[in-house]
């Protein structure tokens, strides 16, 4: 193992419990180490690769669930931007939203990259899109501050939120709120998702059986169906916000360059 994948592998495993504890597993066992390494090279490419796209702000995504049969490529998605380390020279950190391990509570949380890919994730790739300059501007001050970058929050968690409801939220309904705070100037939630749907946005649209459904609520609690509407729920219509969808609409409405994966 080369000197910096080393000493990044060996940080890593100090930080894994605690990032195991905000993400996406509840398995209680300790990181491998070859999983800490395969994670930690993620990271790393991804870093050359943030810092070679001259930007400020960016929506980092990974694929920490295996979503293939719904078409989807992502699971998880969240903000990276520029900031000054301890030292005073310039790192990468990402806010991203993460469910309780088991729970229907959800909290933000600003990590460093390595620890974004820590979650063993189903693969290990990445993908990034550059937000327009303008956006990127009014994002990183809102990124900065705790109390502006939670504004957006709903704590009650749903991995399938209905998109125009403020019931529930999950992870990449947050980070697409938050952009809608910061392009849209949305005080609320509601403005922020009627100017969503202004701009165009379209959510994925998930085919799922009365079983399904019945078996998700009743085994897990962060899944929740009662916010979709009955006409959509009820004909097996269920919407909500994907790293897919949303990767699709930035580059379309002028939000984002396209997408740059990372493996």
């Amino acid at each position: 193992m080369r000197p910096l994948m080393r000493w990044l592998a060996a940080t890593a495993l100090a930080l894994a419990a605690a990032a195991a504890q905000a993400g996406r597993s509840c398995e209680e066992k300790p990181a491998e180490p070859a999983a800490v390494e395969q994670g930690m090279a993620l990271a790393v490419a991804t870093v050359k690769q943030l810092d070679a796209s001259g930007a400020q702000v960016l929506m980092l995504a990974r694929a920490g669930q295996d979503l293939g049969k719904y078409g989807l490529r992502y699971s998880h998605l969240g903000f990276v931007y520029r900031d000054s380390g301890p030292n005073g020279k310039p790192v990468w950190r990402v806010m991203h939203k993460l469910n309780h391990c088991g729970t229907a509570e959800s909290a933000l949380y600003r990590q460093g990259v390595g620890e974004f890919f820590l979650d063993r994730p189903y693969r290990y790739e990445a993908a990034f899109v550059v937000l327009e300059p303008a956006l990127q501007a009014r994002l990183l001050p809102i990124l900065r501050d705790n109390q502006r970058v939670a504004r957006m929050n709903e704590r009650h968690y749903s991995m399938v939120a209905y998109p125009w409801s403020t019931t529930y939220q999950q992870s990449n309904q947050w980070a697409l709120e938050t952009l809608a705070m910061a392009a849209g100037d949305a005080q609320d939630r509601r403005q922020a998702q009627a100017w969503l749907q202004r701009q165009g946005y379209v959510p994925t649209t998930l085919k799922l059986g009365a079983f399904t459904r019945l078996g998700a609520r009743v085994t897990a609690a962060n899944v929740a169906f009662d916010d979709h509407p009955n006409e959509k729920r009820f004909s097996d219509r269920i919407e909500t916000a994907t790293v897919d969808s949303i990767f699709d609409w930035l580059p379309r409405a002028g939000f984002g360059a396209t997408p740059v994966t990372v493996r």
